[in-house]
This record gives structure tokens, sequence and C-alpha cells, in this order.
């Protein structure tokens, strides 16, 4: 591998290396030959680094390295900056500019699976590895500077100077003194995915007897169709469907009914509030015909279900009949195949697929998720029996998964509905729009003995009239499992592109997930306006513009002010926005620009005035 080294002082860095098998070192410092011979061992270290076939370069400027490589010679595989500074008693300001100017000249030479190490004194990084830690403004900042260039923080380790063979620090204000390392660390950085771009897309589905096509919200182009609970796939969700299934059907006769589920839904669902739904418009000349439509009611979960007038209007303008949706539950077909007798008393019916449900902005709640929905019809009297079975079943399997991803056993509670309290997660929140609830099922893994809220169990004794059977149904947020048994902290983190991530979990295993962006950096800016006179504020609305316009790097909203001018009665409300991304590199400058297109979005969109 070709190993490039910037700064060095007197070379003992670059001597201790350059004798390890494989490794091409090229050592450079910023002084003049004449200038670097003359500090202490420096010329018995640059004769060894010559004798041993590395390069040894001088005046050799770390923010113009494409200037000394060409492009045949440029793909080092680590970069090494030790102790980067201006040089004499310059401040944390040239230091950060130094070290912004370092990086984007970096990401010219450096290979695309490359690393770049810096090394820093104690409280010069500012990240939460420092101890103690700086105050933010009077750290060099390193990993915003290094996102700024498209980079993120991987690893932090100790820079063990005493285990580095003949390496003495060298450089203290410029002079031949040491200065001291105590405390120093290592941070390491890798290259970031690119932002995603978004395209606008179009997405074929059933509907009924037709394939249609519809254009995809731009806020779920990079999530829908991407195949997660496919047979091929690696990703823990999977996985976890598949142990769950698996330890479902050494309890009860079980049948999968995983495909030809459609994405789309027409009508209205009855008792869901409409800015949680993501409605839908079909391609132009794509609507079904009214006999088709029929056809399709009577096939699919269409209007059947919902139970309302169809000539209430929606958003858009359109009657219920008219209007489409992305499904935001698989009940909705479950309960279609029960009325349709397509369910055998005492088969365990197991359904699986993405949702799509409109949230405000939380670390655990999703636009969209994978739902494995469990369906027993079972015989009146018997259904707690039956309950307790499901969740003993699920219990053992997750308790196996958890004991062999962290070796402890997670709590699992059956909370009764009433006992729950107020204060639901918007999961479960969305639920009891779909329906009574009668118990929620909670997984702790954690301090917190309580758990949250991964899935929710229904009875249904009106489902199946006139008959001795009722309909026992439980809702799993397998990505919330997901995150509960890997320690993933950030739902974001399940939709990333980054590779890293699904390299993480070989097929069929689930492991602790090791963060590959350490600390990353989060950028304030709050926004305030007037809200139109006589509207309702659409938090749910503003909320979605917030993750459409950053790309989901928007990890926070917190309301700050609200106010109401006297007289005139208006209302303005002040909101604090918290930009970050947890798997990819975002620099102040961007996340600037995407404030200001927020701005002009929500004043389009939602007609208030910016103050």
């Amino acid at each position: 591998r070709r190993v490039l080294l910037l700064g060095e002082g007197n070379f003992s860095f670059a001597a201790a290396l350059c004798g390890a098998q494989g490794t091409h070192v090229v050592a450079t410092c910023y002084e003049s030959e004449e200038e670097a011979a003359g500090r202490g061992a420096a010329e018995r270290s640059i004769r060894r680094l010559r004798d041993s076939g590395a390069e040894v370069l001088f005046s050799v400027d770390c923010t113009k390295l494409e200037e000394y490589f060409s492009p045949a010679k440029r793909e080092f595989d680590r970069i090494y900056f030790n102790f980067p500074h201006c040089g004499r008693k310059a401040g944390v300001v040239k230091n950060r500019e130094l070290l912004a100017r370092f990086f984007r000249s970096c990401a010219e030479v450096l290979a695309e699976e490359g690393e770049v190490h810096v090394a820093l004194c104690n409280g010069q990084g500012g990240t939460p590895a420092d101890q103690p830690r700086r105050e933010w403004h009077n750290s060099w900042q390193i990993v915003a500077v290094a996102a700024g260039a498209g980079f993120v923080l991987s690893h932090v380790q100790p820079f063990k100077a005493d285990t580095i063979q003949g390496y003495k620090s060298t450089g203290y204000r410029s002079q031949d003194k040491s200065f001291c390392v105590e405390g120093a660390l290592n941070h390491i950085f890798t290259r970031s995915t690119a932002p995603v771009c978004f395209t606008p897309r179009s997405c074929k589905t059933q509907l009924g007897s037709q394939k249609v096509s519809f254009e995809v919200p731009q806020v779920l182009m990079d999530k829908i169709n991407r195949g997660f609970l496919e047979v091929n796939s690696n990703h823990p969700v999977r996985t976890i469907k598949e142990k769950l299934s698996a330890g479902l059907s050494q309890a009860f006769p079980s049948q999968h009914i995983d495909s030809c589920l459609p994405l789309l839904h027409q009508g209205h669902p009855r008792g869901v509030c409409p800015s949680n739904i993501f409605w839908i418009t079909l391609s132009p000349g794509e609507a079904p015909s009214t006999e088709e439509m029929s056809q399709g009611l009577a096939d699919s979960v269409l209007l059947a279900h919902f139970g309302q007038d169809t000539d209430e209007k929606v958003p858009g303008g359109c009657s219920l009949a008219e209007q489409f949706y992305l499904r935001p539950s698989l009940l909705p077909h479950a309960q279609a195949m029960i009325k349709k007798g397509a369910f055998p008393p005492g088969t365990l019916n197991i359904l699986s697929g993405p949702v799509f449900r409109k949230c405000q902005i939380t670390p655990h709640s999703m636009p969209v998720f994978h739902e494995l929905l469990l369906v027993l019809a079972v015989g009146r009297g018997t259904e707690h029996s039956c309950i307790q079975m499901l969740v003993d079943s699920i219990q053992t399997t997750l308790s196996s998964l958890h004991q062999g991803v962290s070796g402890s056993k997670p709590s699992i509670k059956l909370q009764e509905a009433t006992s729950f309290g107020a204060e639901l997660s918007d999961f479960a929140a969305f639920e009891w729009q779909l329906g009574e609830i009668q118990h929620f099922l909670c997984v702790g893994t954690g301090p917190d003995p309580s758990g949250s809220c991964v899935g929710v169990i229904r009875t249904a004794p009106d489902e199946l009239k006139g008959s001795e059977l009722l309909v026992v149904s439980a809702s799993l947020n397998l990505d919330l499992l997901a995150m509960l048994l890997c320690g993933i902290s950030d739902w974001r983190m399940l939709w990333t592109w980054d590779s890293r991530f699904l390299r993480q979990f070989p097929k069929g295993e689930l492991r602790l997930f090791q963060s590959f962006s350490l600390y990353p950096p989060s950028y304030v800016h709050d926004v305030s306006f007037w809200v139109p006179e006589g509207q309702e504020f659409d938090e749910v609305a503003f909320h979605t513009l917030a993750r459409r316009v950053s790309g989901e790097t928007i990890v926070s909203i917190q309301l700050r002010d609200s106010f109401q001018q006297p007289g005139t009665g208006r209302r303005s409300l002040c909101y604090r926005v918290t930009f970050q991304s947890c798997d990819r590199a975002l620099g102040c400058r961007e996340a600037a620009e995407m404030q200001l297109h927020f701005r002009e979005e929500i004043q389009q969109h939602l007609g208030v005035t910016l103050r």
C-alpha cells in the first residue's frame, strides 16, 4: 500500500514506518531539505528512509497535494498528518482553516477506500473523545472541517508515542523543541458517500386488475423499492423477520402472504388524519375505469375497508373515490382477506412489507418502516391463551437473538393499552388511529425497564360476524426491533446507501452495530414566521417539508416560542432546526443552503410569512 506522510519534522515517525512489509512510504515536510536536515536526528532518519526505498520530498504544501503528484501516483491508501500547526502562536481559527484546506487537498490524492490519519494534542479536536473536552468554539472542530471536504470520522485511537520506535516530537512553536503528546489522539477519517440525488422517479404497482404508475413523493425517493425483505437481502430487518417467522411457525401452523400486496390504496382510511397520509396522483391516463375500479374494490383493499362517504373531499380537491395513497398499514389487506374467508381457522397468517406514514421528526419516527403483521382466527373464549402463545413465541425468538448479539436478555412486556399512559410514540399513536388496541408489546434492551413500544395486539370480535371465531392480530415494527437488537440509535442508518452498514451484517447474522461516522457535527438554525390568519398550522406538513428539503439531514425540530400579537391576534411561531447526518459528511455551508431553501419552501407551500 502507498502511504503519504505530511509535515514531518525530524522524520522519526516516517523512519519507524518504512520497514513495514508491503508498504511504500512517501515522507514529506514543509521545510527545505537544508532546513529539515538541521533538526536533531533528522539527517539520520532521512538516510534510513532513502536506504529502504522510501521517497523523501521537501517543501511540500499539505494544502496543494495535487501539484506534487501526477494522476498516476495519487492513489494513496493512507495519509498521515501528525500534530499539524500553522506555526508559532497561531490560534484555533487559523489552524481550522489549515485543516479545511488540507482535507480538500486530501480528497484529490486519496484512494477511494483510503484513510486520513490526523494526530492532535489532547483537547484540540473538540470531540467527546478528548478528556477533558474543550469548549466547541475553542477547539479545532476537526470533524466539522473534515465534513466540508466530504470526510467522516470513522475511528479515534490514542496516539501512543512510546510504542513508535525512535519517535520524538518536534516543532514546538516552529522550533526544534519537543512538546507534550500525553493524551494525544489519532483521528481516522474516511470518504463519505455523496448526497442522494433527488431526481423524479416513477413506480409501478398493481391496483386491482390493472398495473399503474405514479410519481414517488420526493421524501421517499431513496426509500421505495429498496428490497430489504427480498430473498437475497442481508439487511437486519429481513434477518429479524425470518427468525420471528421461523419461531412462530413452531408454535402455530402458518402461511406466508408476502407477494402481490399493492402499495396503493384508494379512498381514505377510517379515523386516520389526512396529514399523516402520503397522497398520490396516478400518472396521466392511468386511472382505472369505473368498471375496473369497482372490480379493484372487490379484489383488493380499497373502499370496502374505509366505511366513509366517497363524495367527501380530501387534499387536492378530489373525492375519496378518486384519491390514492401509499399504504400506511398492512392491516387493511388482512381485513379484506378475512372478509373473503381466505384465512383458515387456527392458521397463523404472516404478512410483511414496507408501510408509509407522514410523521414528525424524532430519532425513532419513520416515514417508512417494515411491518410484520400476524393474523389468526381463533375460537371465541380462547383469544387470551392464543395471545399469550404469540407473545411467548415472540419473546423466545427475540431473547435468543438479543443474547446472541449482546450476551444479555431483553425485557419483553405485554402491556394493557389502558395503562400505557398518555405519552405514546409516533408508531403507537398512529396505530390507535387504525383501530382499537388491546395490548402494546414493549421491548427493553437497556437500563430503561419500561422499554420501547415495537408492536400492538388487537382482537376484532366483529370481523367475522355470525361466526364462533374472532380475529387476533399483532403488528410489529421490524425497523424498531432492528434498532433495539443491534444498538442502532438513529432509524436513518437503516436506510443508508453506505455499503459499510450492510457489511456488518453477514447474511442471517445480527451483530452490534459499529458506527462508521463518529461524532457527526450539528448545525443549529432558527426560523420564525407568521401563521396565516384563521388557519391551523399543520405541524406534520412542516416536518415533512423539512425531511424533503434536507434529504433527512434534519435531526430535530423544536418549538422555541409562540407569540400572539396584541390587537391583531396574529400568531408567530419560532422553531429551532438542527441539521445532522448520521451516515455522511454534512458541512456547515451545505446546512446553511438547506436552511435557506427550507425558508423558501415553507413560505411557498404553507403560506406563512417569514420574519
